[in-house]
């Protein structure tokens, strides 16, 4: 039977671990020229158009959110935007910021039902609101105030998912397990696609971020996801949270991340990755500091593997004032087994890089 339940105990934050606890990859990070954009995996496409905005001149606002709307727009990527998996009553639930470094600005939105854009959403919320955050109905209220269409956001692919998962939840509900032998070839693809089955493990998640840095050394960024799989209604992650999900300095640089939600609101990731740019720290040793302080806030068993290491996903991404950029992630590979990758994008073109990591092996959670 899946457990629903997916609260963290609140957790003190703790100092830094010895700086030997994270590998030494070769990968993790570079750059040091500008333009760039660096971001998810699942957002090089995204990265390349928003690079190609930024040479023609677009503010690097307007260019991420123009990458993250080619993966919110996209059916066939799960985790964001059109197309994302539902709650676990069926409904598809966004979140998403966006920071502007030249004007310190800021919005976000959270549990934002029918519109397919959340980013462009927290844009306007950004420029014509005194307000950061708008959530649930009311947010939807304001995006059919701004003029945005509401569709319907699931898919029949995502329907068919859901309709899966809720089959397989409980062996003493009235619903009967599906045929393995007859399992719809949907169903089978959305499995080889993420590598696990989410059904019996409703932490599975996804979520695109980008953060960019023009040619004149101006920094934005933006987080958008349709969070954890299966999640409780109004279940809010890091996505929507300036400081966790994204955060920019633009006298320094952005960071945001992509994972398990839960443990970055813990350490405010993406503020702190910004505040050791600030110290002097690499964007490769900032992402590296964030994920072992997730380390040493992670304390509750259920949460860790036989080791006492955090056995879930999280990584982190980041870009200073000069261009320099990183990618890091708690663990070597992904659940599927694959090597871990960031998306860059800058005059060497768009492409995925390994990123730098603490563990060799993949998340069990």
């Amino acid at each position: 039977m899946v457990s629903r339940r997916m609260f963290l105990s609140s957790a003190a934050l703790a100092p830094f671990v010895a700086e030997t606890a994270a590998q030494t990859s070769s990968g993790g990070g570079g750059g040091g020229q500008r333009p760039v954009v660096v971001g998810s995996s699942n957002g090089l496409k995204a990265a390349e158009l928003a690079l190609e905005r930024l040479k023609a001149g677009t503010d690097p606002l307007d260019a991420v959110i123009a990458g993250a709307n080619l993966v919110e727009d996209d059916p066939k990527d799960m985790s964001v935007g059109y197309g994302g998996i539902p709650n676990e009553e069926g409904v598809v639930q966004l979140d998403a910021c966006v920071m502007h470094g030249p004007s310190g600005r800021a919005g976000a939105v959270a549990a934002l039902e029918g519109i397919k854009n959340p980013t462009r959403v927290a844009k306007v919320v950004m420029e014509t609101t005194d307000h950061i955050l708008l959530v649930g109905p009311g947010a939807r209220s304001f995006a059919e105030m701004n003029g945005f269409p509401v569709e319907n956001l699931l898919t029949e692919k995502a329907r068919k998912v859901w309709l899966y998962w809720k089959q397989n939840l409980s062996a003493k509900d009235k619903r009967l397990e599906p045929d393995p032998s007859k399992l719809d070839p949907e169903v089978q693809e959305f499995l080889r696609d993420y590598g696990r089955d989410p059904f019996r493990d409703p932490r599975s998640h996804g979520t695109i971020h980008l953060s960019a840095c023009d040619g004149r050394g101006d920094l934005a960024g933006c987080t958008s996801t349709s969070g954890l799989f299966f999640k409780m209604p109004g279940r809010v992650g890091d996505s929507a949270l300036i400081g966790a999900g994204c955060f920019v300095d633009n006298g320094v640089g952005a960071a945001g991340s992509t994972g398990r939600g839960e443990a970055n609101i813990l350490i405010s990731g993406g503020h702190l990755i910004v505040e050791r740019i600030r110290a002097g720290r690499s964007p490769k040793d900032a992402c590296l500091d964030a994920l072992r302080r997730v380390v040493e806030t992670t304390k509750e068993k259920r949460l860790l593997d036989e080791k006492g290491r955090p056995a879930f996903g999280i990584s982190f991404y980041a870009v200073n004032k000069s261009g320099a950029y990183a990618g890091a992630t708690l663990w070597s590979h992904r659940p599927s087994g694959k090597p871990a990758q960031f998306a860059v994008a800058d005059a060497r073109g768009a492409r995925l890089e390994s990123t730098a990591y603490l563990y060799e092996g993949k998340p069990t959670l």
